[in-house]
């Protein structure tokens, strides 16, 4: 999340007046994410969450990431549900942007992430899975294996500024990737973007995901190695192997791992940290000065990047294949 488009109090106020949710109490930017405005709306009836989709959001995807809200939450998914207007319409305009407003989830997210929560979170991930296997629709990755070496060479005469051989180090990677990266592994709808600041629990239990601006359809293992990048490092870029394999064994109690995902994890992860790497790169070198977003540190995923080149196998993530 974050603020990209300023928001007026009569725009905002007009806005609202097309809904039934009461009348504007309070309305506060949330500085978090990268991708689209967001605001924490306060109404005399609740709380909400209200979006503006930015340019880098196609809107041609927008009603794909909206139904599938409507259709997780209608599985029983804690996931936040579109709002529609008086006339029925959830999808709006507002200062100029494509524009929703999202019922707002209790709970918070972990800003400490201990290994308990990391079960909880891989049973969440996995009911997810199995409840988008019904979703009529399906949306190309566009941050995708194929779209890593574009992003690259958008970027690639700067990448030195940021780290000195960074270009050729990613440049080696990123083939590395495009001959190993795996065919034919169970697909589906994945969130793509499950960091810790869009999980929220209450106590040690998933109360709600969010953020669904990313999701896709891919490799169901992906999601996995996305997670294992966001949620099993410690600040200091150890990797906590106690946390990936209750990552692992809370995914597989409901959702079981077939051998080939299994064995596919470390060049998944070693993607997912490409992925990452890459587009936290490209926001470092071209966030606009004075836009309300913290910048991520594209370095971080680079230092995740060669643990996973350097791992011997799949069980260095913890947990031993176990199927027949």
């Amino acid at each position: 999340m974050a603020v990209y488009t300023e928001v007026s109090d009569e725009e905002l106020e007009a806005f609202v007046a097309e809904y039934d949710i009461g009348a504007v109490l309070g309305c506060k930017g949330i500085a978090e994410g990268v991708e689209n405005s967001n605001y924490l709306l306060q109404t005399d009836q609740g709380s909400f969450i209200l979006t503006l989709y930015e340019k880098r959001v196609n809107p041609d995807d927008l009603p794909f990431f909206i139904e599938l809200m409507e259709h997780l939450a209608h599985k029983g998914l804690a996931c936040p549900t579109p709002l529609a207007g008086r006339d029925g319409v959830t999808l709006r305009s507002l200062c100029g942007r494509p524009a929703a407003i999202i019922s707002f989830l209790q709970g918070l997210w972990p800003r400490r992430i201990s290994a308990s929560h990391c079960a909880p979170l891989g049973r969440a991930m996995a009911e997810m899975h199995l409840a988008g296997l019904s979703f009529g629709r399906s949306r190309a990755n566009t941050l995708g294996q194929p779209d890593w070496r574009p992003l690259f060479e958008m970027e690639r005469h700067r990448a030195d500024d940021v780290k000195p051989g960074l270009s050729a180090q990613l440049d080696a990677e990123l083939t590395h990737l495009e001959q190993e990266w795996p065919r034919g592994l169970p697909s589906g709808i994945i969130h793509a973007d499950l960091f810790p600041d869009n999980v929220f629990f209450k106590g040690d239990a998933v109360s709600g995901l969010i953020d669904f601006y990313f999701a896709c359809t891919d490799f169901l293992a992906y999601d996995i190695a996305i997670c294992l990048n966001a949620w099993c490092f410690e600040p200091g870029g150890d990797f906590n192997a106690t946390k990936a394999r209750n990552l692992l064994t809370g995914y597989q109690q409901v959702r079981p791992l077939s051998k080939a995902e299994f064995e596919a994890l470390p060049v998944l992860c070693r993607g997912a940290a490409m992925r990452f790497l890459l587009t936290r790169l490209y926001d470092w070198l071209n966030t606009p000065a004075g836009a309300f977003v913290k910048r991520k540190d594209p370095l971080e995923y680079e230092r995740k990047l060669r643990f996973h080149t350097q791992v011997p196998g799949p069980g260095a993530y913890g947990l031993e294949w176990a199927g027949a």
